[in-house]
């Protein structure tokens, strides 16, 4: 009796064990089976967001551009990396926060036009794009540039205008041997940094609507500069190095705090247009009336009022001299005196 109720026993033991093992199988297999679910998902997914991605590629003047306006892209993609083939990207007003750092995936990439969106930050990796000719972060929340965007050595245009609290520029930008174009403008720089006085090949600078209150002496080093930016600061004066700028043929200094115009710039024969309007500027010049000449033309021609100016200024200080130097004249003695 006692034998046949072991065997009973081992047997239930053995059934409920089955039964254990079974449904422990079971768990395992609908966790691996939700795992790869979950992971087919994304798959699907990456898919999708790469095929929106295709669509917006387009071809323009043989260039392969990537091309995205007024959508919501805060972050883009890892599956990006599988369009490195693209040479620009255009990418605005899309809310994107931040540069991938697989940018870097991205050799044969000629421009980068992120303007007009919230990016914080100029990711190190930039470096790392030789090809590179053209980045365009205007209108972003930078607030610093990273000293390794010096190694894009065909970098000809950079644009960070209305980043607002952008101060400065490392120095090592003036390793930028081929920039021509800078953009500046709208930010915060209190003073004209060194390294864009030393960029070798600079052509135009914005550096207008920032806190600038003096411009360096040795401006005259940016021997290859044809138009500089300068208005809505806070300049009160301007060194009389400017008339040195050989290659300037447009200046703008309009609503600065001006009061003169240096002498030295009426030898300036290439400059072909300045704006001196909204300055406090000491002397009262109007130009003479011209019955031929359009008004338009006449405010375009900016050269003639400065040289008007300095001629003004040069008489006036003449006259000024002239008075201080005549002598006076003795008054006659008379005899009454004498006795």
């Amino acid at each position: 009796m006692v034998g046949a109720v072991s065997a009973v026993k081992a047997l239930w033991e053995t059934r409920i064990r089955k039964v254990q093992e079974d449904e422990d199988e079971q768990r395992r297999k609908r966790t691996r089976g939700g795992a790869t679910g979950r992971l087919g998902v994304g798959v699907w997914e990456d898919r999708a967001v790469l095929a929106r991605l295709r669509q917006k590629l387009q071809t323009e003047d043989g260039r392969l551009v990537l091309r995205i306006e007024q959508e919501e892209w805060k972050a883009l993609p890892d599956c990006l990396v599988q369009l490195s083939q693209v040479h620009e990207w255009q990418i605005h007003r899309t809310g994107l926060q931040k540069i991938p750092h697989c940018i870097t995936s991205f050799q044969n990439l000629l421009v980068l036009d992120l303007s007009r969106n919230g990016v914080t930050e100029i990711p190190k990796e930039i470096g790392k794009l030789p090809q590179l000719r053209e980045l365009l972060l205007s209108c972003n929340r930078i607030q610093s540039v990273p000293e390794e965007l010096s190694c894009c050595e065909s970098l000809e245009r950079l644009e960070l205008a209305m980043n607002r609290d952008l101060d400065q520029l490392p120095d090592q930008l003036r390793n930028l041997k081929k920039l021509q174009h800078l953009d500046l403008s709208m930010n915060d720089f209190p003073a004209m940094p060194d390294c864009v006085l030393a960029l070798p090949a600079l052509q135009w600078l914005d550096m207008g609507g920032n806190g600038l209150r003096r411009l360096p002496e040795d401006i005259h080093r940016m021997e290859t500069l044809q138009t500089l930016w300068l208005q809505r600061n806070r300049l009160e004066k301007l060194p009389d190095n400017i008339s040195r700028m050989k290659s300037l043929d447009t200046l703008v200094l309009s609503c600065n705090l001006l009061t003169d115009i240096p002498p030295p710039m009426e030898d300036m024969s290439n400059l072909r247009f300045v704006n001196f309007r909204d300055n406090p500027l000491s002397l009262d010049v109007t130009l003479a009336c011209r019955e031929t000449e359009d008004e338009d033309d006449r405010e375009m021609f900016g050269r003639e009022f400065m040289q008007t100016y300095i001629r003004e200024a040069r008489r006036r200080a003449a006259a000024v001299l002239h008075v201080h130097r005549v002598p006076r004249q003795s008054s006659p003695v008379s005899k009454e005196s004498l006795n």
